[in-house]
């Protein structure tokens, strides 16, 4: 009896995922670079916007905040609403990729190389 060859079956199957797993991983990098996320402080007063990838593509200032006299609190405002912006575009990356996986039966959690 060859019983071994149900598991080749198996195989093809999860190979089969596999590839289709790896399509919708590149979807997905590709889909990072467009979805975007918006980091704030000082109240709202400075606003960047990062793509999920992390990569800063805008930055809004209030003009309200520019005083000479207050040059280095614009400068930790500006920092800090793109620090936001990049811990928001990490948390945006790990949602969609744990959606992604989530029928994959890997662990919660997981983080992947990328």
């Amino acid at each position: 009896m060859l019983k071994g060859l149900g598991g080749l079956g198996d195989m093809g199957k999860m190979m089969k995922a596999a590839q289709e797993m790896q399509g919708k991983m590149e979807s997905l990098q590709e889909e990072l670079h467009t979805m975007t996320v918006t980091g704030e402080s000082g109240a709202g007063m400075v606003k960047a916007t990062s793509t999920a990838k992390g990569e800063l593509v805008g930055l809004d200032i209030d003009p309200s905040i520019f005083n000479p006299d207050e040059k280095e609190v614009v400068e930790d405002l500006i920092l800090a609403a793109i620090k936001d912006a990049q811990g928001k575009a990490s948390d945006r990356a790990q949602e969609e990729m744990a959606k992604l996986t989530e029928g994959l039966g890997l662990p919660p959690g997981m983080k992947l190389p990328f």
